[in-house]
This record gives structure tokens, sequence and C-alpha cells, in this order.
């Protein structure tokens, strides 16, 4: 018996394009032989729909667009299974719908709702309570969804009912060597009571979140013995045959899993692209400084749309290094794409009369400098709102730590690509991005970051080298580590509290900063929830 997985780029409440694209699937599997066709979680709706599911119409428009499918392959010889949102008797479920020959032969609701992370499917579903198992030529398949492989109680449930072979549902979003930690749970609580495993997952970005399918399959011992593309819609195909009383697995296809820089690029570029096209922007402006931040931002995104779609603004101050311009020149050009010049100094020189008074006896400080970044801003939006792109913000996560940005200034614009990526990250992934031909010019990676608000300025001028900003961020926020344990490890804690000060005084610009794509376990935004006003400190912590 041949499995098919439908590794699918769906889109949440495209309820007819997603029917499309699973029929699509549907045909191609049947023509290449399968007997059963797993779709990802929530198929028919895309994932994760969040609110939307609150509401009565979308589960209405999700069972309209389930008959649709049903009616569409009914003719062919196949069992499918479909993850579909699903309301019975006034209660909502994360379902899986199998069905054969346009017939609904069993249905299963997801048990394990996760509620941690970027999840909070509580909130929305109740809880199923019931294995499902059918029949496909012999050999019985359970059906689980996601989060039910990751405990063992769903499937000593499927195994108890009769299970010989796992068939999950997944939308498992991404985040560095996410895979790893997969297929550790697979063989823990799959492989350890002797059933294979076939796991479709999702694949495409849907706002902060990219999903990399890597679908998969494991034999009874646990080993791979197939996997689907990284970041890429694929039909995964796996032969299995039933022999004494259990299911083997036959060797098929497995694509090999990239280095870490390698992975977090391809992220980045999915999710540009698909924020992108599935809101329907022409294209993107960037403004370009000469620093890597912007350069890297650049690279992403002429991968992900086509130089054609990409367009750089250059925007000089009075403290414009002249090898910024030339850098920034010469990367434009490097890649293809539009290049302009808007210098600030007049409009510079415009806010300094008009506020002459108000300053009137006050050194100047971080307000001339902020009004600078916000200049830069305003010509941005301006520029996006008169043709249509979509401003690319450039700032990293180290800078959104500690709010080394300008809120209505270079925060200013729809999307936030390197958000979730550390400077010291930043670093790395232009180095691997050049192996394949140097689009980012050696200088910009070299040099000491500055923003160039004032004379002579660098960043660390105002916080600690990147390579220590970045460990106490990660410690503290990505790893929920204590103040006594970052100590521990030997840092400055005349440093750690300084950090962790500006992490916790400047939350109230991160809930203002653009929506950005999350590839690190825990990202600014959906995974960090941290009040703006509290009195709260953690042991050393300096006030």
């Amino acid at each position: 018996m041949r499995i098919a997985a439908a590794q699918l780029n769906l889109t949440v409440g495209d309820f007819d394009g997603n029917v499309e694209c699973i029929v699509a699937a549907v045909r191609d599997a049947a023509g290449q032989g399968a007997r059963v066709l797993i779709t990802p979680e929530l198929a028919i709706s895309g994932y994760p729909p969040e609110d939307l599911l609150l509401r009565r119409a979308f589960y209405a428009a999700s069972e309209q667009a389930l008959a649709r499918l049903l009616a569409a392959t009914a003719e062919v010889d196949l069992f499918l299974v479909i993850g579909a949102p699903l309301e019975r008797a006034g209660a909502r479920y994360n379902a899986a719908i199998v069905a054969h020959h346009g017939r609904v032969v069993g249905e299963y609701h997801k048990q394990e709702l996760p509620n941690y992370d970027v999840f909070d499917e509580r909130r929305y579903f109740e809880s199923g309570t019931q294995a499902l198992v059918v029949d496909v030529d012999g050999v019985a398949c359970g059906v689980l969804i996601c989060e039910d492989y990751w405990y063992p109680a769903p499937v000593e449930q499927a195994r108890a009912a009769g299970a010989q072979i796992l068939l999950v549902l997944n939308a498992s979003p991404y985040h560095i060597d996410k895979q790893d930690g997969r297929i550790d749970v697979a063989q823990e609580n799959v492989s350890t009571i002797g059933l294979p495993i076939v796991a479709v997952n999702l694949v495409g970005g849907q706002d902060e979140l990219v999903f990399d399918g890597q679908s998969f399959a494991l034999n009874a011992r646990g080993d791979v013995v197939a996997q689907a593309r990284s970041f890429a819609p694929d039909l995964l195909l796996v032969d299995c045959v039933a022999r004494g009383g259990g299911v083997t697995l036959e060797r098929g296809r497995i694509e090999a899993v990239g280095p870490l820089e390698e992975q977090a690029y391809a992220a980045l570029v999915l999710g540009v692209r698909d924020y992108l096209g599935k809101n329907g922007f022409p294209g993107v402006i960037i403004g370009l400084s000469g620093g890597i931040d912007s350069a890297l931002t650049l690279a992403i995104a002429v991968d992900a749309l086509g130089a054609d779609r990409v367009r750089t603004v250059m925007m000089p101050s009075p403290y414009t290094a002249e090898i910024s311009w030339v850098d920034a020149r010469d990367m434009a050009q490097r890649l293809g794409v539009r290049y302009d010049e808007l210098p600030i100094g007049a409009c510079m020189e415009a806010f300094d009369a008009t506020l002459a008074e108000e300053f009137r006896d006050l050194a100047p400080d971080t307000t001339e400098e902020n009004i600078q970044a916000r200049i830069r801003g305003t010509l941005l939006m301006a520029l996006s709102n008169k043709h249509g792109s979509i401003v690319l913000t450039t700032g990293n996560k180290s800078e959104f730590a500690v709010g080394y940005c300008t809120l209505y200034g270079d925060m200013a614009g729809g999307f936030a690509v390197i958000k979730d990526i550390a400077k010291t990250m930043v670093v790395r992934l232009s180095r691997w991005r050049n192996r394949a031909g140097e689009v980012i010019p050696e200088r910009i990676i070299t040099r000491p970051p500055s923003a160039e608000l004032r004379p002579d300025q660098t960043d660390q001028d105002s916080l600690p080298p990147y390579e220590v900003l970045d460990r106490i961020m990660q410690m503290y926020m990505e790893q929920n580590r204590s103040v006594a344990e970052i100590l521990a490890t030997g840092l400055d804690p005349v440093v750690v509290a300084r950090v962790l000060r500006l992490i916790r005084l400047n939350e109230y610009k991160r809930r203002q900063a653009p929506v950005g794509i999350r590839v690190t376990h825990r990202a600014f935004g959906r995974d960090w929830r941290y009040p703006i006003t509290s009195k709260f400190r953690d042991g050393r912590e300096i006030a």
C-alpha cells in the first residue's frame, strides 16, 4: 500500500484556493498509485486561523469547502485524510476527516491541544476523546493530529484500538533545529511501542510563522525511511507492507536537512515571499544604510521576490560616512535593484528651525538623533503609500531586545524580516549568503556597526559588545533563565543588570513594532507576552 503525504502551502481563510490545492494533490497521488493521501492539520481552512475560529461563519465555510472537496474527489479511488475545523453540537474541534469516494468514513478530533509558545488551541477547541482507526487494504491506519504524538496517551489509545501504523496531520511551525525535536519525540512516543509513523507537515509563511514542511516517515524501529523537502511543497510517497500482524515501511526518498544557517535563511526567504504574495503587495521598499542589517534584508528580499520587485532608498544625513554611500550603491548594483538617494539634510534643518524656540538652551541629545530616524521613516512610508509597496524594516532581535531603535523611525514599516535574528546571527547569515557569490560587500560585514546619527558613532558606544548582549538576551529571553543562572556563567553583573533593565524598559516599543518572521524557539511577539507596566524584578536585577 502506498501512502502519500501532501506537504502543501495553504492560506488561512482561502477555502477555494485550499480546496483546489488539495484536489491537485489527490490527483497527483492517485496517478502515482497512492491508496491514502494525508493533508496537513486544518488544511481546509489554513493554519492558524486564530480568532476566526470564534466565528460561526468560519465553520460554515469550512463545511461547505469540505463538501466541495469530497464532490471533486469522489471518483478517485483513494482514502483522503483531511484536516478541518468542525463544529458538532455546539462543540468545536480540530478534526481530521477520512473520506473514500466522496463519502465520510471516519472523523477524528484532536486530543492534545497545545497551549504554549505560539499555540493557544484551548482558546478555540475542545479535546477529543476517541481513537480513530481505518482499514485500508487490510492495514489498520490510526489517525492523529500533531500534538497527539507528542504525548504517549493518544498513541497508546490508537494502538489499543488496533492501529498498525499512525498517520499524523501536522501544522508544526519552524524554529531552528525543529525537525530534530519532532523526530526525537516520534521515536520516544511511537517507535518505542513498535508502530511506524507517517507525518505530513504544512509548508509556507503565515504572518510571523513559517512552516518548514519536512514531512517524514519512521519505521517501527524509529529509523527515518522517508523525508520531504524543506521550505517547499512536496508529495512524499511511502510504501508499506502488512506482514506478521505489523506494517513494514520501505525506504524511500530522504531529503537532507541543511546546516543551521541554510535553514534560517530559507525560512526568512519563504516568510517574505508568502507574506507579500498572500497579502497582494506588489513589491518592497528598503531603507538601505550601508550597514549589515539592511544589507541582509535586501539579499533576502531579492532572493524571495526577484530584483524587479525590490526598491532601495539611501537617505544620507551630514553624519553618513562616505563608505556607507559607496557600499550601499555597490550592493544595490550587485543585486540589480532600483537605488535612489534622498538626502535628509534639508529636512533636518526644517525640524531644527521649527523646534529652535522649544529647544533653546538645551543641549543636543538623542532627541535630535531620533528626529533623523523619523524623517527617514516618514519618507519610506510616503513612498509606500504612493506606490503600494510595503516597507521592510531592518532591525534585528538584539536591537528590539534593548530598544536600540526609534519608534516611528527605523521601526516604521510593514514587515520586520530579521526581527528574530540576533546581531551575531546576522553576521553568520551574511557570510553564509556570500558563499553562493558575494552580494554583501565584505566591508559591510566587518565594519563596526553604527546608526550614524552623530559624528563617529558606533553601536558599542551605547551597548555592550553584541557577543555579550546576545548571550544575555538569549539566556534570559529565549531560555527563561534566572538572573542568578545568568550570573553563574561568569558574565559581568553590571552588564547583565544593564541589559535586563533595557529589555524590561523597552517592552512598550516592542508592542508597537511590525510583525516579523519567527525563526527561534522564542521570538518577541506571539511567544513573548510580558506586561508593559510591571514592578517585578528577578533576584539581583538592578532597578
